[in-house]
């Protein structure tokens, strides 16, 4: 089993919804308006200087199979970013556990 964190930038949401629709995936925990700075992009702080904010899911999966089409799918949109800083990142960990 595997848990992914996907972190995107709070203007790509309809970009992830349609991901996870296309993959029937309708489970994950959701944060909005999380603040914070990746390596090599901006800072999403909500102010001013930084505006806007990150999302943040998190989904745990028994089956790898659709969480790999996840995330080709998210590297396809990867490919049509501008910058560096409009990537939407994905970090995948081994999950021991579902309860």
């Amino acid at each position: 089993m595997k848990a992914v964190f996907i972190i995107y930038h709070d203007i790509l949401e309809d970009r992830i919804d349609n991901v996870l629709n296309k993959a029937g995936v309708d489970y994950y925990t959701k944060w909005e308006e999380v603040q914070g700075k990746g390596h090599l992009s901006d800072a999403h702080f909500g102010t001013r200087t930084f505006p806007g904010y990150n999302h943040v899911r998190l989904i745990a999966f028994d089956d790898e199979k659709i969480m790999t089409e996840i995330i080709q799918s998210i590297k396809e949109l990867n490919k049509e970013a501008m910058r560096p800083d409009d990537k939407i990142r994905v970090f995948m960990m081994p999950l021991e556990m579902i309860v």
